[in-house]
């Protein structure tokens, strides 16, 4: 290049940067490729100036001044021509004033081996995603399981109402001799005993079979208020026993265990010692194994209150039975280990007893003294075993247990349960 055709550039240069403002460029996602003058080393045309790296670099008037005019297309014929004779040339493509707002300026795109960049130009595989219609179905399974689950609540609540209809359409239970009121002469005879003068040691009653004695102050506890002694609830198990033997028709074939039997049972080191009660139930003491009964009823006392289980033999089923609503399925785990161990060291059979249900009863009277005044509890206990023994339900309440404290002084005082 001359130096006249340099300083004419330069004037011609300085005129139109100083005549026109600077042009707006396009600031797109491909701002810098677009701007990007790729070159190749083997082109034939001349180097470009160090001006042309700057945004604001005429690419047509630096044609036109070196064909010494400014041609119609800007020189951009000659300019193809020039960057067209190298094979590593890309695509040129005219940046338009529609995409950059300004005045047009030639761009390269370069690229190398076409089928690397057709394979650059496959997208990438998206990830795999379930259908909508899977998403939908799974949804409706959802909610077909829930169906299925309140059709089986359905169905149980329909029989439980079925059988609830046949208790109701069944012929009832007679319970009047079970709320028989006292006489006269029986309610002095009961008053006299718990509130009378005299003697608190003295003996009121002695049993002879079992070798128990109730004074006129065990009688106390039979007080409204008063909490049952071991001594009187194990005299009226004792009575229990001899009404079954009297009528054995009229009653269950149940065992009654007195109250010191689970104490002696879940003593051992690891909450159970079979050894130590093996000899209670033995074929001389009883005239029976515990394999014939229908019901064995095992009184529990917790501390300050008493609970009542229940082993049906008949129905193969453990009950606990809590006059506050509670439940201890300890108890029943520790029966279950001792029902199996006593049948197989007295009858030699095995029975598995890990398949017993612990069946809730449905309906069981609870007291209503509250949860810090417990006095009733031993009444309610002796009332489940009276009543299960008969093969009756439940039909009792707490306001029948001041008649049922009197009667059972009567019994007592009688030596006979009715």
């Amino acid at each position: 290049m001359t130096a006249a055709a340099g300083d004419l550039l330069n004037h011609r240069r300085k005129r139109h940067l100083e005549a026109s403002p600077l042009p707006r460029h396009f600031h797109g996602p491909q701002r810098h490729s677009r701007i990007r003058l790729n070159f190749c080393p083997g082109a034939s045309f001349p180097l470009l100036p160090p001006e042309a790296r700057s945004l604001a670099f005429d690419m047509g008037n630096y044609v036109s001044s070196l064909l010494g005019g400014r041609p119609k297309d800007d020189g951009l014929r000659l300019y193809k021509g020039w960057v067209g004779t190298s094979r590593e040339a890309g695509d040129l493509t005219v940046a338009t004033t529609e995409e950059t707002g300004t005045t047009a300026h030639m761009v390269s795109r370069k690229f190398g081996d076409p089928r690397k960049a057709a394979l650059e130009a496959v997208p990438r595989p998206r990830e795999k995603r379930k259908p909508h219609y899977k998403d939908a179905l799974e949804a409706t399974k959802r909610y077909d399981r829930r169906l299925e689950e309140l059709g089986f609540e359905v169905k149980y609540q329909e029989e439980k109402f079925a059988e609830l209809r046949k208790l109701d359409q069944a012929p009832k239970e007679d319970l009047s001799e079970l709320f028989k009121p006292l006489t006269d002469e029986e309610e002095d005879e009961v008053h006299d005993c718990l509130f009378g003068r005299g003697p608190s040691s003295k003996v009121l009653v002695s049993h002879e079979s079992s070798n128990i004695e109730i004074s006129k102050e065990k009688f106390r506890c039979l007080r409204p208020g008063g909490w049952l002694n071991d001594e009187v609830i194990n005299l009226y198990l004792e009575l229990l026993k001899e009404r079954e033997k009297r009528e054995p028709k009229r009653f269950l074939k149940c065992h009654f265990f007195n109250t010191f039997f689970y104490k002696k049972l879940a003593c051992g080191k690891n909450g159970y010692d079979y050894k130590s009660v093996k000899r209670w139930t033995t074929q001389r003491k009883l005239g029976y194994e515990l394999i014939d009964c229908d019901k064995i009823f095992v009184p529990v006392h917790k501390d300050i209150h008493w609970c009542l289980a229940i082993i049906n033999m008949k129905k193969n089923t453990f009950q606990y039975l809590d006059s506050l609503g509670g439940m201890d399925r300890n108890v029943l785990r520790v029966l279950a280990r001792y029902i199996a161990e006593e049948v197989k060291d007295k009858s030699n059979k095995v029975i598995d007893t890990s398949s017993w249900p612990e069946v809730a009863v449905d309906y069981i009277p609870l007291q209503q003294n509250g949860y810090v005044l417990w006095w009733d509890c031993g009444v309610f206990m002796l009332k489940y075993i009276d009543f299960h023994s008969r093969g009756l339900s439940l039909s009792f309440s707490q306001e029948h247990m001041e008649y049922f404290r009197k009667r059972t002084v009567k019994e007592i005082l009688r030596l006979r349960a009715d």
